[in-house]
């Protein structure tokens, strides 16, 4: 019975509460928060911390209320000298082996450690260090380990291993040796890691951050002989906000155009121009492999982090692939050929600056094969290898781009409404709706349905493959061909139609993946915390924007007609071909 219900008692005081749920969670539903740390809601229930404890009655020891169920007639203290005692002394030992570095730690004001430590009134720590400081781990393009940092929680280790199925990180060592890595040690960027940082988003400290960029495109955005250009995802207008300080799910469109150009960016351009050509590329793609008996089913390639854990997991399938590049890549492309030649600028003074929700996209940005502009530009510039450039310079994520507005002073919940730049910076609502879970299939429908039938759909919002269920799936009718399609959000529902397809009975034609929970508002870069909940806001004010656009179909978008039109000449054409697509490689698990 799901509803039934069950009488405890909490601090003297009886409830009648829902059968099922933990003393910790039962207690926050009746506004009694107990203090944890190493907990967090659907990743980790590691219960490692022990800051969670209550006394109940009847039990010899102190329990921990964040893995113990609430039961019938079950007595509840969750606070008294003993209890708060046993709390202090597991956070002091914690403290004990942690950096006293608050003041220059890039989570300062937004970690979990330095909040409880202010809760539960400590004021020193009287235990000394009982661990050797291990190296940081900078191997990997995207992220950082600083083990210094870490309390073994195990929320990194439960987010990679039950929502991802990567296993990139576990624990390693006994006792006081205990510590987070990688196998055998060799680095983040030396194992199967996806890059996705859902790592850094659930870490409560600094142990697991970003690989900061920020200082690099300061120095480029002051350098007088670089145009730097800056392009920003659909997410970033529903994060931003958040990690300045505004309500969660703020849409921020115009402020943070307005705040972009007052950082010092010569253009500011929006991702969704390239997500709308994606969609043109991609959509082409699909209807040629549907009438050319071509590879089925199709899969999107416009998340990384996926990208990269097919490489290492499921090799055998990379041909299901589209081609397509990512949106940030094929920005970086028409960015430094299309735009420099329409301007009149040399290719190597732009620097093209990603702002995206995702760390994995730092490394996608560094493959050696996205570097399709240099080669447009190597004869007609007479190139040698060594003047060698990538299409994307840099990525930073939503929270590093905070921490410049910050560090600028710029005054971001009280900035101007401002307009993207032309052209780079038009774009319809298909656009808008890559950020959700859904968005690209959903995009890609509204064009690729009136290419085939030559008629607009009925309606054109897809609900069908909306929302937050792990794997949604839809049969479609194009003029009277019936095409099955499914949508993944995780990568351990992409594992699970993996598997179908090399088991040879994938129903689908078309599929859509997205490396994190919910799609790229909930991607690795973002504003710490992000829940469930906070991802259904974001997702609320990207539909809000999707009906706020004139246009919402991306062939309609007349900035994308005019690139067709004065360069690309049609869709999966020689110089498309050569600019906006690619292939993938075959990686080790190890």
């Amino acid at each position: 019975m799901e509803n039934k219900k069950i009488n405890i008692t909490v601090d003297g005081k009886a409830y009648q509460v829902k059968e099922g749920n933990t003393i910790l969670e039962t207690c926050k539903k009746i506004g009694i928060k107990i203090p944890s740390l190493c907990y967090l809601k659907d990743v980790s229930t590691n219960a490692s911390c022990a800051i969670c404890v209550v006394e109940v009655k009847g039990a010899r020891t102190l329990v921990r209320s964040c893995v113990s169920k609430a039961t019938d007639g079950m007595e509840i203290r969750t606070h008294s000298p003993e209890i708060n005692q046993a709390r202090m002394t597991n956070l002091e030992l914690i403290l004990a082996n942690h950096p006293k570095d608050c003041l220059i730690c890039e989570r300062n004001g937004n970690c979990e450690l330095q909040e409880l430590t202010a809760t539960l009134g400590i004021k020193e720590t009287p235990y000394g260090k009982t661990k050797p400081v291990e190296k940081n781990d900078t191997t990997s393009l995207s992220l950082t380990r600083i083990p210094e940092k870490c309390i073994l929680c195990g929320r990194c280790i439960a987010v990679c291993a039950d929502v991802q199925t990567v296993y990139a990180i576990d624990f390693a060592g006994r006792g006081l040796k205990t510590k987070v890595s990688t196998y055998r040690d060799k680095g983040l960027g030396n194992v199967a890691c996806t890059n996705c940082g859902q790592c850094a988003l659930v870490c409560p400290t600094a142990a697991i951050v970003e690989r900061d960029e920020s200082k690099e495109v300061f120095a480029d955005i002051y350098n007088p002989d670089k145009v730097v250009i800056v392009q920003t995802a659909p997410a970033i207008r529903v994060g931003i906000g958040e990690a300045m300080g505004m309500e969660q799910g703020a849409l921020v469109t115009g402020k943070m155009v307005s705040a972009l150009r007052k950082l010092g960016f010569d253009k500011v351009f929006d991702t969704q121009f390239t997500a709308d050509l994606t969609i043109m590329e991609e959509g082409f793609e699909l209807i040629s492999r549907i009438k050319n008996n071509g590879t089925l089913p199709m899969v999107t390639s416009c998340s990384p982090g996926w990208i990269k854990f097919i490489e290492h997991f499921f090799p055998k399938s990379l041909s299901h692939l589209s081609t397509c590049k990512s949106p940030q890549q094929m920005f970086g492309a028409v960015a430094k050929t299309y735009y420099a030649e329409k301007l009149n600028i040399d290719p190597r003074k732009i620097v093209v600056v990603s702002i995206m929700p995702c760390t994995a996209k730092k490394f996608e940005c560094k493959r050696p094969e996205m570097n399709s502009a240099f080669h447009y530009w190597k004869e007609k510039l007479n190139l040698a290898e060594k003047d060698n450039f990538f299409d994307v310079d840099y990525v930073l994520t939503t929270r590093e781009l905070a921490r410049m507005f910050k560090q600028t002073g710029i005054d971001f919940r009280h900035m101007p409404e401002e307009d993207f730049d032309h052209p780079l910076g038009i774009s319809t609502g298909a656009g808008v709706i890559f950020a959700a879970t859904g968005g690209v299939m959903e995009a890609a429908v509204r064009t690729a349905y009136e290419v085939i039938t030559g008629k607009p759909m009925e309606k054109i919002e897809l609900n069908v493959v909306r929302g937050f269920e792990g794997i949604k799936e839809a049969e479609l009718d194009l003029d009277g061909t019936k095409i099955k399609v499914a949508v993944a959000h995780t990568l351990k529902n992409a594992r699970v139609l993996l598997e179908q397809i090399e088991e040879g009975k994938s129903p689908y034609a078309f599929i859509e993946v997205m490396t994190c929970p919910g799609g790229c508002l909930g991607g690795g870069g973002q504003a710490i915390p992000t829940t469930w909940e906070i991802r259904q806001k974001r997702a609320d004010s990207i539909y809000k924007e999707d009906n706020l656009k004139a246009i919402r179909k991306s062939h309609e978008n007349p900035a994308i007609k005019a690139l067709y039109d004065e360069f690309l000449i049609e869709p999966l054409g020689h110089k498309s071909h050569e600019l906006l697509h690619t292939d993938y490689v075959e990686r080790g698990i190890y």
